[in-house]
């Protein structure tokens, strides 16, 4: 899951690989994450890595921790909704410049629903 070409640091880069795997449903609400230290020598990575990535995910909500137990998921449909939201927020900045470059919108729409197999 490391990518040493990414330009995003290995924190992320870990922390997104478990956002997208609870937003996609391959972890559910309240399932054990790995502990730190088993997740830093799988991935060959600092502990403090790990950690960083982890503290990011609590902070945006994906995960809780549980003190002498660990960290779990925290999933829901709140935190599906605040994705979507930010997905629209971010396709809605795209549209705009498409917009102001007076490009075609519903072919621009239908070319890249093409690329992604729609």
């Amino acid at each position: 899951m490391i990518d040493y070409q990414d330009s995003r640091p290995i924190y992320e880069q870990i922390a997104d690989h478990y956002k997208r795997l609870i937003l996609v449903g391959a972890m559910q609400e309240n399932d054990p994450m790995p502990s730190v230290r088993a997740l830093a020598v799988e991935l060959s990575t600092n502990p403090n890595t790990v950690q960083k990535s982890y503290a990011l995910l609590e902070r945006e909500g994906f995960i809780y921790t549980v003190r002498g137990k660990g960290n779990f998921v925290r999933g829901g449909d709140a935190l599906k909704e605040n994705h979507r939201h930010e997905i629209l927020e971010q396709l809605t900045d795209v549209l705009k410049e498409a917009k102001e470059l007076s490009l075609d919108l519903d072919a621009l729409i239908k070319e890249a629903l093409g690329r992604i197999g729609r």
